[in-house]
Formats: structure tokens, sequence, C-alpha cells
């Protein structure tokens, strides 16, 4: 990429994925009411309507990403926006909650061949430090502004269109992205790749997806021979895959993974920022939207506006950490954020149904501004601290990290909610099972009650649901206060002051940690 001017529209190119992905995340956190009332799933099933997309791509992240390094990241970065499209028309069809389900399955494979694309070109792109820097502002800041656009786009169409039509929205997205990379984007590859480890890609997906299942069978069941057994599989499965991982290195192969990425603490510790950010996000959108339309009264366009806010603080923290990156360090930055995001659930321990609506607007500005600050940091780092031919399987890793903590966020903190929804709900006589399952299904239950008992019913689901945000509220919080302290820690560590005319081959760990 020889001209400025060509790799700063390569960089438009390269942010609309993650414009999409973001918008898919955040346009689905406020259609959830009328994607219930439309289709009546169970709560474990609406769940999965959300949680589905990020846990395939969590399983696949790795794999799209060492694939990419290989066949070439534009054309894994086509392919994927092209499946993207053309499965987002499916899901806006489907006629049933399975249907959305499996629909938001195929749309997690198609996005796992987004992100890592992205992430490995930009690094192509911009091979200068600074300049790279700020490229990871722009990309980070287009991920937030999907974010943004996402509750107000599913509140323009949902008070204009049916449900599906917050997933018809990708479609022309993809179609532009399409056209705009290929005439824009370079190609790009590992030199020399090997073959694809089908055997280590299938026990990636084999890992993530159990542990991840068990987590929601004990978020809805409590501790079962269920959830156990699929921990167990989990487990074993990613003990397998790492045992296979030094066989292949032992044998002198390239394994799936460079299990030695992990080596660096830098890197260690800026995923788990990572992870817990987009913990806090997904937890906060899941209880939020829903919050604000069902508890409060807003409506779906009022709900994305309120939580606006949060969205456009992300971005403007997102830049201002590429500038705060260069005199700030990393131990102290990564730290700061995750302390805005602590204080965010802090305050959401007191919504209840007559709370102003002020304190979870608030609640979303303190999230979003630890996001912003956080993330732009981390994904630098994270980069910064491999060689450029490891750029996928980095940024694979980082994704990953974001995944993992995107089904967490609304397994662990939707499942507590749930939980403590169904155990409070007190369901008057000729009331439908199913309105002891979400507070969607109580509201729409009570259309068909009598006065006297639907003005019961509602009392009782909107009490019950805001004593279920108090306790994944008071959840997020300690995860989150956990995190910050280990990276605090962990990164503090493994950071040294700036030296002048300091040996400039120090190891790339101890240049990253300064970032």
């Amino acid at each position: 990429m020889h001209s400025p001017f060509r790799a700063w529209l390569a960089l438009a190119v390269l942010t609309l994925p993650a414009l999409l992905v973001s918008i898919d995340n955040t346009v689905l956190g406020v259609a959830l009411p009328a994607i219930s009332t439309a289709l009546r799933p169970d709560a474990t099933t609406l769940l999965w309507v959300v949680d589905v997309y990020p846990l395939v791509l969590a399983g696949l992240l790795v794999t799209m990403g060492t694939l990419g390094d290989r066949i070439g990241r534009r054309r894994m970065l086509m392919i994927g926006v092209g499946g993207f499209g053309l499965v987002s028309l499916v899901a806006a069809y489907a006629t049933d909650a399975v249907q959305l389900v499996a629909a938001r399955a195929a749309l997690g494979v198609f996005g796992a061949m987004l992100m890592p694309s992205t992430l490995a070109l930009l690094r192509t792109v911009f091979t200068d430090r600074a300049q790279r820097r700020i490229a990871l502002a722009v990309w980070a800041t287009g991920f937030a502004a999907g974010a943004a656009l996402g509750p107000i786009v599913a509140g323009v169409l949902l008070e204009h269109f049916w449900w599906g039509s917050v997933f018809a929205v990708n479609v022309p997205v993809t179609a532009l992205l399409l056209v705009a990379g290929l005439v824009l984007l370079p190609e790009s590859r590992m030199p020399d790749p090997e073959r694809t480890d089908l055997v280590s890609a299938v026990l990636t997906l084999l890992t993530m997806a159990p542990l991840v299942l068990a987590v929601k069978l004990v978020g809805s069941g409590g501790v079962t021979v269920a959830a156990i057994g699929s921990a167990l599989v989990g487990v074993a499965a990613g003990y397998a895959f790492v045992e296979r991982s030094r066989r292949l290195v032992r044998a002198g192969r390239r394994p799936l993974i460079d299990l030695g990425l992990f080596s660096s603490p830098v890197l260690r510790h800026s995923a788990l920022a990572n992870a817990t950010t987009m913990f806090g996000l997904t937890g906060l959108l899941f209880f939020a939207a829903q919050y604000l339309q069902l508890v409060l009264g807003a409506s779906p366009m009022r709900a994305g506006l309120l939580l606006l806010p949060g969205f456009v603080a992300t971005v403007l923290a997102g830049l201002a950490s590429a500038r705060l990156a260069r005199r700030v360090p990393l131990h102290v930055l990564v730290p700061a954020g995750l302390a805005l995001v602590l204080a965010g659930y802090v305050l959401c321990l007191w919504l209840s149904v007559h709370t102003a609506v002020l304190i979870p607007v608030v609640a979303a500005v303190l999230i979003g501004t630890g996001i912003g600050l956080s993330e732009t940091a981390t994904n630098d780092a994270i980069l910064a601290a491999v060689p450029p031919e490891r750029a996928g399987a980095a940024s694979a890793v980082s994704e990953t990290a974001y995944e993992i903590g995107a089904v967490l966020g609304t397994a662990l903190l939707g499942g507590l909610l749930s939980a403590v929804y169904r155990g409070s709900v007190v369901l008057p006589d000729g009331t439908p099972a199913a309105a002891g399952e979400t507070l969607g299904a109580a509201v729409d239950s009570a259309r068909v009650l009598p006065p006297e008992p639907a003005s019961a019913l509602l009392g009782s689901a909107r009490e019950a649901f805001a004593d279920g945000v108090d306790v994944a509220a008071g959840a997020g919080a300690v995860v989150v206060a956990t995190v910050l302290v280990v990276t605090a820690v962990g990164l503090r560590r493994v950071w040294r002051p700036r030296v002048p005319n300091q040996d400039r081959n120090r190891p790339r760990s101890t240049v990253a940690s300064r970032t």
C-alpha cells in the first residue's frame, strides 16, 4: 500500500466489518422484546438467540485467524462478508426461535472470518507504529460507532417494520464492503503456509462451546449433571488441544495457534482486559434495553437514544486513549478503564422499578468510557507483541477474548437475572406459563388478561426483573473488580520506565508494556 491516501481509504473499508458486527450485537439487544413477543421463546432459548452468535465466533476465531494467515486475509474477509450478508436475510425471515438460533449460529461462522482479517490487514497497511495506533483508534471508534448506531437503527426499524428488519439491515453494508474491499484492500498471507490442522480446529470449538454451555446451564438451573458433564468435555478438549499443539511443535510443525504467544504477559493481560470489557458491555446491553423498555416503559426508539451517550463516550474515550497511550503506561491506562466499568456496574445496583432514567444512562456512560480507554491500548499492545507474520493469530487471540467476554456477559449475567426472575415472579391464576420465563412474555400475557390480574402480573414481573438486575450487576461488579486487580498487578510487573537511548532490540513484551 504505497499511497497514504489509499491507506486511509483501506482503513475506512477495514472499519466497516467492525461497524457491521457491533451493529448486529447492539441492534439485537433493543430488539429482544419484539423478538420475544413475536416468536415466544422460553428464557433459555431467548438467551441462546443472544449467545449462540458470539459462542460460535469464540470457537472459530483462532481457526479463522490462522486460516486467513495461510490462504490470504483479504480472501477470508470477502468470504466472511458475503456469507454474513446472505445469512442475515435468513435470520430476518425466521419463523420461530429455533430457526433464528440456527441462523445466528451461521452468522457466527462467517463473523469469525471478519475480525481477525481486519486487524491483520490493518497491521499490513500501517507498518508505522504511530500511524497504526491512530488507525487502531479509528477502527475501535468504528466498533463503538456501530454499537451506538445499533439501538438507534433498531428503534427506527421497529417503529416501522417487523423485528426481522434488524437483520436485513446488514445486507446493504455487506454489499458495499464486498465492492470496496476488492478494490482497495491488499492481499497478505503468511509466507510458506502449512496445511490447516483440522483436528485442532475441531478441538478449539469443542473447548469453547461446552465450557460456555456449562456456564449457561448453571445460570439457568444450578449445578447439574449436565452442567458438570459439559464443563468436563470442554476441559478435556482444551487439554487435548494443548497437548496436540506441543506435539506438533516438537515434531517441527506449525500448530494451529502458537501457544508461545501466551508467554508474553502483555498479550495475556491485554486479552483478559478485552474479555472483561466486552463482558461488561454485553451484560449491560442484555438487561438495560429490556429494563428501559419493559420496566420503565420507554419505546424502542427512546431506549436506543438513552443508550446512545454510553456509546458516544466509547468513541471519544477510544480516540483519547490513542493520544494518552503516548504518555500514560499500559499498566495505568487499562486498569483505569476497568475501574470506570466497575463504577458503572456499582451504579446499576440502585436500579429498581422506580429508578430515575438518569441512573442507567450514567452507568452506560461510565462503562462506555472505560471500554474506550482500555480496548484501544490493549489492541495496539497485542499487535506490537508479535512478529508481523503472526498478526492474524494474535488478532484472533484478541478477538477470541472479546467474544468469550461477550458470551459470558450474556450467559452469566443473563442467566443469573433469569434465575432470579423465575424464582421471584408471582403468576396470577390463568396466566400463561411463559410469563414466568421472561419479562417480555409477561408483558405480552398481561395484554390478554383482565385488568386486575394484568396489573398484578406486571407489578410482580417488573419487581422480579429489577431484583434480577441487582443480582446480575453485583456479580458483574465482582468479576470486573477481580480482573482490575489482576491486570493492574500483572502489567505493572512487566512495565519498564522509559530510558533515553535504551537498546531498541529489547524484548517485544517490554516494548508493548510501555504502550
